[in-house]
């Protein structure tokens, strides 16, 4: 089932031009501005892959340098599944693995304990907060090996699903998730 979620939000991207995913990805980081969650340190930030035509955390990463914080980019292995993070300094640079994922080469390594606050990137969410990525596990392992209280903030394009069936004990639900017409807040 998380297969044909996967299609269906895969398709519905590629019908967006660049500029409707411009739009989208300013109203997400707008209605981002209205939460009460920048009081934190380090906000984990994924960088987007626009092949896939992701939500474009550009301007969310303007707002996280305006308000001065320490912004943590991940870096995949492959091999493992694990991210490895980094502290985003002047001197960072960003390269696209063979994935075309936007890494950071090296840097200052960030351990999972000192992260406050994630943004998660998915492919489709459900009204529980539960969310389906790209199916490869980095994100459910990640979220695992961090503190309970950190936040986890889901950005989609698209509203909700009802229910994502077929869910794992190790997928981890979301606290928000943010659209551009909506914000999700999921009680836990």
């Amino acid at each position: 089932m998380k297969d044909k979620l996967r299609q269906k939000y895969s398709a519905l991207r590629n019908e967006l031009s660049n500029s409707q995913i411009e739009e989208k990805s300013l109203e997400i980081a707008n209605r981002l501005l209205e939460l009460p969650i920048w009081n934190y340190s380090f906000y984990h930030l994924f960088l987007s892959i626009s092949e896939k035509k992701e939500i474009d955390t550009e301007p969310l990463l303007h707002i996280l340098q305006g308000k001065d914080k320490n912004i943590v980019l991940s870096k995949s292995n492959f091999t493992t599944r694990e991210l490895t993070n980094y502290l985003l300094t002047d001197s960072t640079v960003i390269k696209k693995n063979e994935w075309n994922i936007p890494e950071p080469v090296d840097g200052i390594e960030i351990p999972a304990s000192k992260i406050d606050l994630i943004f998660v990137p998915l492919m489709a969410f459900d009204l529980a907060g539960h969310r389906v990525g790209y199916g490869k596990g980095f994100y459910d392992i990640f979220l695992s090996s961090c503190r309970n209280d950190v936040i986890k903030i889901g950005l989609s394009l698209f509203e909700a699903e009802e229910e994502i069936p077929g869910l794992l004990n190790s997928d981890i639900p979301m606290n928000y998730c943010i659209t551009p017409n909506k914000t999700y807040f999921f009680e836990k």
